[in-house]
């Protein structure tokens, strides 16, 4: 059974290929999740956080872009805003631990976005937190 952090990178794939452009990869999740091994209760929350953040993107980004300091927000990495966007949603939304949220973002960056990726997205989702 895959893991919630196996799951969240699933998901930030999947919110990656959306911010390219790709609109259609909801069709393609299923596919893509399989090959992860992201099944049953796993992928029913997969789905939740994707289908969830993409419909509240309006209210996330915005929610996001008040936090950002000296950023722009367009100049930001599409890795990166896929790992605050959902940490946002979780955090604002689905209301999970603030704590929780922004250890798995974070953890998401150091795997997935450059090295100064983790300690802004912490300081972005604590600020969004609070």
């Amino acid at each position: 059974m895959a893991t919630r952090h196996q799951v969240r990178t699933a998901v930030v794939g999947l919110l990656y290929a959306y911010d390219l452009g790709n609109r259609e990869i909801a069709k393609f999740s299923d596919v893509i999740l399989e090959e992860d091994k992201i099944r049953n209760k796993q992928r029913e929350f997969s789905h939740r956080l994707f289908d969830g953040t993409v419909a509240n993107l309006e209210t996330i980004d915005a929610e996001v872009k008040k936090h950002l300091k000296e950023w722009d927000y367009d100049g930001i990495g599409k890795v990166e805003k896929a790992i605050m966007r959902l940490g946002a949603y979780e955090i604002l939304i689905e209301k999970t631990d603030r704590a929780i949220i922004i250890n798995e973002a974070v953890e998401l960056a150091k795997a997935l976005a450059d090295d100064k990726a983790p300690q802004f997205i912490n300081g972005v989702l604590d600020a969004v937190g609070k």
